[in-house]
């Protein structure tokens, strides 16, 4: 397979600690590749310098055959990365629809086009009948797939997650499983971090395991779930 996303090296250092720590991994086209690991493994700073929220210390991040570290988020963007951020924030006083719409303004300089785009993609999400909704208003799993939603509208060949289902019910865990699988089949890459492992099981082909800032295990569910490192790490001895 090709990979769509290749990291290597990528460190970052916060005056002396060591967020990321001389990270590597790729991400296919068309995969779902979860990240997971305890909180302050760096997880959420990996994320940031993939998509430009800040610069990278060391290494480098290629995206589509294009070195993007250290560029802006908005750059990276246009070049087709989207994500969603860990707290939800849309626009809190507009309606469902108008924050999808400004995601997808800029793709295009047609309004009409806009919400043509939005109303699709409330539609994938299940949210087409809350689309005049104040988006103040919703409740948290809404909230997540609006999340998703506005990430969508800019149309992204890689899609970070950044845990959608922190927080939710399993029936409405498994309502976004259901969701990123079916826009998985559309040929939407996604690179996801989550707790939820009934989540990271369901979806992901790989994964990656980080631990203070480093990588300390890769593969398949069924191999990296079973590594003696991620269970006394992260699992726990009830994973046995």
């Amino acid at each position: 397979m090709t990979a769509l996303l290749s990291v290597r090296d990528l460190s970052k250092h916060f005056r002396g600690l060591a967020a990321v720590s001389r990270v590597n991994f790729d991400v296919n086209s068309g995969e779902i590749f979860a990240i997971i690991g305890p909180n302050g493994a760096g997880k959420t700073t990996l994320f940031n310098m993939i998509a430009g929220a800040m610069p990278p210390n060391g290494g480098t991040i290629t995206f589509a055959g294009e070195q993007i570290g250290g560029l802006r988020s908005d750059e990276i963007a246009r070049r087709g990365i989207g994500r969603t951020f860990q707290v939800v924030k849309p626009f809190p006083a507009l309606t469902v629809e108008d924050n999808v719409v400004i995601g997808a303004l800029m793709r295009t300089n047609s309004l009409s086009d806009a919400r043509t785009t939005a109303s699709e993609i409330l539609t994938k999400l299940d949210l087409i009948a809350k689309r005049d909704q104040i988006a103040s208003s919703l409740t948290l799993p809404d909230r997540k797939r609006l999340e998703v939603a506005r990430a969508l509208a800019t149309k992204p060949k890689l899609l970070l997650l950044d845990e959608v289902m922190a927080g939710l019910r399993p029936t409405e865990t498994d309502r976004i499983v259901a969701i990123l699988r079916d826009l998985n089949k559309t040929g939407l890459t996604i690179l996801l971090i989550e707790h939820v492992m009934r989540a990271v099981t369901a979806l992901a082909s790989r994964i990656l395991v980080l631990h203070h800032g480093a990588a300390i295990a890769q593969g398949t569910p069924e191999h990296v779930l079973r590594d003696p490192a991620v269970i006394e790490s992260y699992l726990g001895a009830e994973a046995l």
